[in-house]
C-alpha cells in the first residue's frame, strides 16, 4: 500500500471527524478509506484512532503522527505549487521595493532584460531604504541587504557584499592611517544613519570583537553621500563593496586596517509566503539568482 495514500486518508479522516466525511474529499469508498487507515495502523503497530459508534478521537500516538502527516502533506502541496508556478506564464503587475543606492547602481539595468523575457509583466519598482511591510503595503517582493531577523517572510539569497573601512589616499596622507579601531574616535568619519548600530562600529580582529563609538562629522541616510564625502577627502567611511568596490579597485579609496573586518552582508530576495507563489514572482526571483551569479562589482579582498 502506498504510504502517502495511507497518510492522506488518515489526515482527511481526522480533519472530517469521520470516515464518511472523508469520502468526498478523497474520492474513495468508505471501505477503501477504512482499509487505508487500518493498513497504516498495522504497519506502524499502534492504534491511531479511538473508534466509537458516535465519534472518532486521536490516541496520543495518533496526535503525534497527525501533526507529522500535516507537515508532510503541506510540504508536498508546496512543492507541487512551486513546480506549477514555474510552468506558468509570468504576467500582471509586479511591485518591488529595493534599496536606493543598490537599486540605482545594480538593479536599474535588470528590469529591461527581465521585461524582454516576460513582456506581459508590468514592473512597479519603488526605491526606498525603509523596511516596508510587504503584506500591509501590497508589495510582491523586496530586495534587502542585511542580517535578516527571524520572521514569517521567506527569503532567497542572491549575493553578498563585504563591508569595508576605507578613506581616500589624500585623507590618509593628511590625517594618518588608524592602526586600531579605537583610534577612529579621533578621526573624521562619515556615518550611515540607517545602520542598526548607528555610530557604533564593530570589528572582528586579532583580539576578538572590538567596538568603537564614532563621532561622525557628517551623518546621512544614503550611502552614496557617504561615498562622495570620502572621495572628497572628508573622512573615513564604512560601506559595502557593492557601493565602493570600484573605488577600491581603482585606488580612489584605500582599505584601512584590513586585519579588522566589519563583516559580510547577504543580499536577499524577500517575499511573503512559499504557498502559491505567483509565476511573476517566481520568475523574477529565478532571474535575479541567475543575474547575481555573475560578479557584479569588484570584490577586493582583505589583506591579512
Amino acid at each position: 500500500m502506498d504510504k502517502f495514500l495511507e497518510m492522506n486518508a488518515f489526515a482527511k479522516v481526522v480533519d472530517a471527524g469521520s470516515f464518511t466525511g472523508a469520502i468526498e474529499t478523497l474520492g474513495a469508498s468508505k471501505a477503501a478509506v477504512s482499509r487505508y487507515v487500518a493498513d497504516l495502523e498495522a504497519r506502524l503497530g499502534v492504534r491511531l484512532l479511538n473508534r466509537t459508534t458516535r465519534r472518532l478521537s486521536l490516541t496520543p500516538e495518533g496526535e503525534v503522527f497527525y501533526a507529522r502527516c500535516q507537515q508532510v502533506l503541506e510540504d508536498v502541496a508546496q512543492a507541487e505549487a512551486e513546480i506549477t508556478s514555474r510552468r506558468g506564464e509570468a504576467s500582471g503587475a509586479l511591485r518591488i521595493t529595493v534599496p536606493v543606492s543598490f537599486g540605482i547602481q545594480h538593479l536599474a539595468q535588470v528590469w529591461g532584460e527581465f521585461k524582454a523575457r516576460h513582456p506581459k509583466v508590468t514592473l512597479d519598482v519603488s526605491l526606498s531604504d525603509r523596511v516596508v511591510d510587504l503584506v500591509e503595503e501590497g508589495y510582491d517582493l523586496a530586495i534587502r541587504i542585511a542580517h535578516l531577523p527571524s520572521s514569517s517572510l521567506v527569503h532567497r539569497r542572491l549575493s553578498s557584499t563585504r563591508v569595508v573601512l576605507c578613506a581616500s589616499p589624500t585623507y590618509i596622507e593628511r590625517e594618518g592611517s588608524p592602526q586600531h579601531p579605537t583610534e577612529l574616535a579621533r578621526h573624521s568619519v562619515l556615518g550611515y544613519s540607517l545602520r542598526s548600530d548607528r555610530d557604533t562600529w564593530v570589528f572582528d580582529g586579532p583580539e576578538g570583537r572590538v567596538s568603537v563609538q564614532t563621532q561622525p562629522c557628517i551623518r546621512c541616510n544614503n550611502g552614496d553621500v557617504c561615498r562622495a564625502g570620502a572621495l572628497q577627502h572628508q573622512g573615513i567611511v564604512l560601506q559595502p563593496t557593492f557601493l565602493i568596490g570600484e573605488d577600491l579597485a581603482a585606488g580612489r579609496l584605500v582599505e584601512l586596517m584590513p586585519q579588522y573586518q566589519a563583516g559580510v552582508l547577504d543580499i536577499h530576495a524577500v517575499y511573503a509566503s512559499r504557498k502559491h507563489v505567483a509565476p511573476k514572482v517566481r520568475h523574477m526571483i529565478d532571474f535575479l539568482v541567475e543575474w547575481f551569479a555573475r560578479e557584479r562589482w569588484p570584490e577586493v579582498q582583505a589583506v591579512s
